[in-house]
């Protein structure tokens, strides 16, 4: 986590992540209050099989405040600044969803019992016109920028960026270069500056997904449709690719880990469909469909058909597969990516989701499976919720999975899960022939937590991760 062999934070390039003999040995979770009554906090969990703690919360840093609705977490330095000694990756920034705040980490001092270094107020957020902050990525240049989904306090989409002084982490002032850059509605981003390029998403209002899933408001043009593609160096929008209906909430999205790659992929969730992102040979950007996950035809749910939801997608450090979760239909799949036009599905694992056989939601077409998946059971108890944030270790062979996608939307589609908790589950990844299989020596159930159950949900290795770290070109010819 700290400097490394001499050198910054991470690695000089994804090969390298690939190939270390590093190994994951505690990951961190924002664990978030589903009542509201108590403070989030973030957990630190064992993942180290060699441990006596193993698959346990090993420690627990509770925030002050109630109601954050802490969610992603990232670095204050990563593998883009690998080539800066004096870089440590020392701070885990935590952003509240929902009150605005972010919380600074101390994870250096002790990395298995964390402290609370800073906190940023909500109305240092609200002073340059911004809120809702989500997706963190450090950069290069020492700062830290997170993309923020709110105009303030009143909750409407705006897709700005807030940056952080690196050493300080006191917010310096919004990145677009003007208010035209701004994009209506915000939600993850991942730059290359190898292309000079870097490309946002769009989730909707904050006031209406904090209110939970209203198709309503899907068909009235509340939630996001478009890829947001900037000039990396001049902060300019130069560029918005509209996926379609069929593409609304287009949130994850993941360049190749290739510094030098013109291409990636972004998950639409609500209808589950992949796009392709790419690089044209006019020198502009374009989007192309390539995995269309069918809707089921079912009988005791809220609509005569269910969408699988695809809200996590995770791309292995060699490039070589693509993984994501359908948190409706229960699954989570993978996909040979070698000839990023046609992914090819090599492995996929059924637990959890609203179609579990004897449960209340009957199947009566289904294009893809001939009978509905079994109800599973992790250590005698039975899996609620479903298959959601996903992280992958560096060599590709251990996907860790929750359960949670969000607080007021898990109320919605699994009241279960929000009663009893999430889980916490390791997939065993074949790297060489594809293919996945739930690990059943390993389960952290937070619905046994010492004050009751909680929504875990992204996890982050202390060393960097597949989601966490983006690499610069020729890293390696710098050292």
């Amino acid at each position: 986590m700290a400097a490394c062999g001499g050198y910054g934070p991470g690695y000089a390039s994804p090969g390298e992540a690939f190939t270390s003999t590093s190994k994951e040995k505690i990951v961190y979770l924002p664990c978030i209050i589903p009542s509201k009554d108590r403070p989030d906090y973030l957990a630190t969990v064992d993942v180290d099989p060699d441990s006596p703690t193993y698959s346990t919360v090993i420690s627990r840093l509770h925030f002050p405040y109630i109601g954050d609705e802490i969610h992603h977490t990232g670095w204050n330095a990563c593998s883009s600044c690998h080539n800066d000694s004096s870089r440590s990756r020392s701070r885990l920034i935590v952003p509240g969803l929902g009150s605005d705040r972010i919380y600074i980490v101390n994870v250096k001092t002790d990395p298995l019992n964390p402290k609370l270094d800073k906190v940023i107020e909500p109305w240092e957020m609200h002073a340059f016109g911004v809120s809702t902050p989500h997706t963190t990525h450090c950069l290069a240049d020492g700062n830290v920028m997170i993309s923020t989904l709110g105009d303030g306090p009143q909750k409407n989409g705006k897709g700005s960026f807030i940056l952080l002084d690196g050493e300080t982490f006191k917010p310096k002032g919004t990145w677009p270069a003007t208010d035209a850059d701004v994009a209506p509605y915000g939600y993850d981003f991942w730059y290359q500056p190898y292309h000079n390029v870097m490309i946002s998403t769009e989730w909707g209002h904050p006031r209406c997904f904090f209110k939970g899933l209203d198709l309503a408001e899907v068909e009235n043009g509340s939630y996001g449709t478009h890829l947001n593609v900037y000039d990396w160096k001049e902060k300019k929008l130069i560029q918005k690719i509209d996926l379609g209906k069929e593409g609304v909430m287009p949130l994850e999205i993941r360049f190749l880990h290739d510094p030098k790659a013109t291409e990636g992929f972004v998950g639409s969730a609500l209808f589950a469909k992949m796009f392709r992102f790419f690089k044209t040979e006019e020198g502009g950007w374009a989007a192309e469909k390539v995995i269309d996950i069918p809707n089921k035809e079912v009988e005791g749910w809220i609509l005569p058909e269910m969408p699988g939801v695809m809200t996590d997608i995770i791309i292995s450090m060699d490039d070589k597969y693509l993984y994501f979760s359908n948190w409706l239909h229960g699954d989570i799949r993978q996909y040979d990516i070698t000839d990023t036009r046609n992914p090819k599905l090599t492995g996929q694992v059924f637990f959890g989701g609203s179609v579990q056989a004897g449960g209340p939601v009957t199947v009566t077409k289904d294009q893809e499976l001939s009978v509905q998946p079994g109800v599973r059971y992790a250590k005698r108890k039975r899996i609620e919720g479903a298959p959601q944030m996903l992280q992958l270790s560096l060599d590709g062979k251990r996907l860790y999975v929750t359960t949670s996608l969000f607080s007021h939307w898990d109320k919605q589609f699994y009241p279960e899960m929000c009663k009893n908790g999430s889980m916490m589950f390791i997939v065993d990844v074949d790297t060489k022939n594809g293919g996945l299989q739930l690990n059943n020596d390993f389960l952290v159930d937070f619905g046994a937590e010492p004050d009751g159950p909680v929504l875990a949900h992204e996890i982050r290795y202390p060393g960097g991760d597949c989601t966490s770290d983006i690499y610069v070109a020729g890293m390696e010819s710098k050292m």
